[in-house]
């Protein structure tokens, strides 16, 4: 199940109701930005709606979430967006991005450009962009191993917008992991989950 949240809530009323292990109430507490601080709080109300609390989750060293009752987890924000996903079988990913030009100055990072050529316009190359860089994060949240490249070890196939999906491979350390990838827009953000096979 995926769980998308706009937050335009107070961060008093996003407090109410909410109960944090000591860990979350130090992150919280440590968090300068406002944004920053209501996001991490809806993240908590999407946990009580997928029927779960903030103690049923914990943290490995690279920051990545399980739960205990061994279900698949991942969490994601941006500005006023949050998500969570969660799943029974599967080793899931979610990340949530901000269509922005900034994306072109750093593709170069992450995908072969040349594959973008054929597109007609900045906007389009733009809404591209951020689903492979969506997917990319979503694969890196499963996969949480350090070294990982999005540019040479994780290889997104080209889709076409209205598919909203595709497919993506890992290679790494001569192991090779497939996931399906699925994307969605609204409001100039891109929302990308990856699921395991």
């Amino acid at each position: 199940m995926l769980y998308i949240w706009q937050v335009t809530e107070a961060e008093a009323w996003l407090n109410t109701g909410v109960i944090l292990t000591k860990h979350c109430q130090e992150r919280l507490f440590a968090m300068k930005s406002a944004l920053h601080r209501r996001a991490f709080l809806s993240i908590r109300h999407l946990f009580h709606a997928a029927g779960f609390e903030d103690k049923d989750v914990y943290y490995n060293d690279h920051g990545k979430p399980f739960l205990y009752d061994g279900r698949h987890i991942s969490i994601t924000h941006s500005n006023e967006f949050t998500a969570i996903i969660v799943s029974s079988a599967q080793e899931v990913g979610v990340d949530i991005e901000k269509q922005r030009d900034k994306i072109l100055r750093i593709a170069h990072k992450f995908t072969p450009l040349a594959a973008y050529r054929t597109l007609a316009n900045t906007e389009a190359i733009i809404r591209k962009l951020t689903i492979v860089w969506g997917a990319k994060e979503s694969l890196y949240k499963i996969y949480a191993q350090p070294g990982l490249s999005f540019l040479k070890h994780i290889d997104v196939q080209d889709f076409v917008f209205e598919d909203g999906s595709t497919e993506a491979d890992i290679h790494y350390q001569g192991q090779k992991t497939s996931y399906t990838i699925f994307f969605l827009e609204f409001e100039g953000f891109t929302c990308v989950y990856a699921l395991g096979k």
